[in-house]
């Protein structure tokens, strides 16, 4: 497996055979569960997403530390503006602190921050907020954290269909020429390799519109775990877990002839 200062080559799975690693190169992660953690407490939801944002940073240390070359986090999704006008306006704000507060550690771990969605909807204060985090991490070296913010499988597929067709007006009058390859390029995190492991929490068992794309051989993981409580003993169980699958991509056992290699 290669350093996460040496991403792999992004292959499609649905073309060609990813390497496979005992550690998952690519994690992708909902984190669910927030609100109940503080309702079960007797909190204000609120309090369940600070919490949160305190789980998310245990865990992008312990993922820079197995060797994870990419962690793709679940933060706002599209359907999200559906919750109370409070709720909203207090993970936007949220959103702004933890950016301005998080740059710093993130910088001296050497882990690289992205953010993916449709960022037009956020204030100019959040917008200018994430350019100068992105930017200031832009040259680390180490694991790759993408904030999927006001993100969604379904926009992420319309959008590089439509921007692929701006770019290239000629296909619509060969349509049979569309090619996966020529498609992805414009499709998130496109550079990465596609996430080997997915992982919900919470206790729900759906992708709920994340990356649907991308998620088309990652092995699912879900737990009864709320997202505050997950920590890096409940990431090794999900590892675990993963090491524990037989990866096969269309073939067969009997064609598997090598195991995983180790980190």
């Amino acid at each position: 497996m290669q350093s996460p200062s040496q991403p792999s080559k992004p292959a499609s799975s649905t073309l060609e055979v990813p390497a496979v690693s005992l550690v998952p190169r690519h994690v992708a992660v909902i984190m669910d569960g927030n609100g109940r953690w503080a309702t079960a407490r007797h909190l204000p939801r609120m309090a369940g997403h600070e919490r949160g944002v305190a789980a998310l940073r245990k865990i992008v240390q312990a993922c820079g530390e197995q060797g994870v070359e990419a962690l793709t986090v679940f933060a706002f999704s599209s359907e999200n503006w559906r919750r109370p006008e409070e709720e909203v306006s207090f993970l936007m704000g949220l959103f702004l602190m933890a950016l301005e507060r998080e740059v710093k550690a993130l910088k001296e771990a050497q882990v690289q921050l992205r953010v993916v969605g449709d960022l037009s909807a956020f204030s100019q204060k959040l917008r200018k907020a994430i350019d100068r985090a992105v930017s200031q991490t832009a040259d680390n070296k180490g694991l790759v954290l993408s904030v999927a913010v006001n993100y969604g499988g379904r926009w992420d597929l319309l959008s590089a269909v439509q921007q692929l067709m701006t770019d290239h007006p000629e296909l619509a009058q060969s349509p049979a020429s569309i090619t996966e390859d020529k498609l992805r390029p414009y499709l998130c995190l496109s550079d990465l390799p596609e996430p080997d492991l997915f992982i919900r929490t919470g206790g729900e068992q759906r992708v709920s519109n994340f990356m649907l794309w991308q998620l088309a051989y990652t092995e699912l993981y879900f737990t009864d775990t709320l997202w505050p409580d997950f920590d890096e003993q409940a990431l090794a169980l999900a590892f675990d877990s993963y090491r524990t699958r037989e990866r096969r991509f269309g073939r067969t056992s009997a064609q598997l002839t090598s195991k995983p290699v180790a980190c």
